[in-house]
C-alpha cells in the first residue's frame, strides 16, 4: 500500500469512528426533552414573560443509552441568562453533561423616574416601571413599586436606574432613646414589661433594649414600639 492510500485508509477509518462516536439523534431528543421539561417547571413561578433556548450539545459525544434521563440545576446556578443545566444517567453505565441554555425573563422593573438622592424616603411618583430582561440585571431587583414605597434610599440612583433591595433600607419603626413594650411568649404564657431603646431598628431587625432593672436584652423591633424576645 503506497502512502496515498495509507493516508487515505486512515482518514476513512477515522470518519467512521467517529460516526460511531456521534451521539444518536434519538438521544439528543431525549436530553433536549428532558432539558426543556425542567426549565419549564423551574421558570412556572417567575414573574413576567419566560422564554429559553438551549445551546448546542458536543455531536462527537459518545453516550450509553439511558433508559431514564433526569435532568437538574447544578448547586450554586441562576436559571437567568445565559447558564447550564445538568443531564444525568444512573445505572451501570452512568453519565453527567451539562447544557447551554439561556433563559431570558422579561418582566416590568421599577426603575427612578427621576434622581434619588441618597437619604431620600420615595414616594410613588419618583418611581415607574420599565420592561427589562431580568437575566440580564443583578439580584434583588424590585418588581413591585409597593417594595420601594416609604424606604430610603442608602445610594444616589439615577433616572431610569432599576431599584434594588440593597439600595433601600426600610424606615425604623423604634428609634434610639424610646420607650418601648418588651414582649415574650410561648405556650401557656405571655409576659411584657417596658424599657428604653439603645438603637434604632427597622421592621424585623434587632433592636437592642434596656429594662428598669439596667439589663440589656435583644429582640425583633416591630411595629408599635415593640420588641418581640424570642
Amino acid at each position: 500500500m503506497n502512502v496515498h492510500n495509507t493516508i487515505l485508509a486512515f482518514l476513512l477509518l477515522g470518519g467512521a469512528a467517529l460516526c460511531q462516536a456521534a451521539i444518536e439523534p434519538a438521544q439528543l431528543a431525549q436530553i433536549h426533552r428532558s432539558v426543556e421539561q425542567l426549565l419549564r417547571n423551574q421558570t412556572a413561578g417567575l414573574p413576567g414573560k419566560t422564554s429559553f433556548t438551549l445551546g448546542e450539545i458536543d455531536p462527537r459525544l459518545s453516550l450509553p443509552a439511558c433508559p431514564a434521563l433526569e435532568a437538574f440545576v447544578p448547586p450554586g446556578v441562576r436559571l437567568w441568562g445565559n447558564t447550564s443545566v445538568g443531564v444525568r444517567c444512573s445505572g451501570s453505565n452512568p453519565w453527567t453533561i451539562y447544557v447551554p441554555v439561556s433563559v431570558r425573563i422579561m418582566t416590568g422593573v421599577v426603575v427612578a423616574a427621576r434622581a434619588l438622592t441618597q437619604g431620600r424616603a420615595i414616594e410613588l411618583a419618583d418611581l415607574s416601571i420599565q420592561e427589562a430582561d431580568l437575566g440580564q440585571l443583578p439580584g434583588a431587583i424590585v418588581t413591585d413599586p409597593a417594595q420601594a414605597v416609604g424606604r430610603t434610599v442608602t445610594l444616589s440612583i439615577a433616572p431610569g436606574q432599576p431599584l434594588r433591595q440593597d439600595l433601600l433600607r426600610s424606615p425604623p419603626v423604634i428609634q434610639q432613646g424610646q420607650s418601648v413594650t418588651l414582649r415574650a411568649q410561648g405556650p401557656g404564657f405571655k409576659v411584657s414589661a417596658e424599657g428604653r431603646s439603645l438603637t434604632n431598628a427597622a421592621e424585623g431587625q434587632v433592636a437592642q433594649v434596656r429594662t428598669p432593672s439596667g439589663h440589656t436584652v435583644n429582640g425583633i423591633a416591630r411595629v408599635g414600639a415593640i420588641v418581640d424576645i424570642q
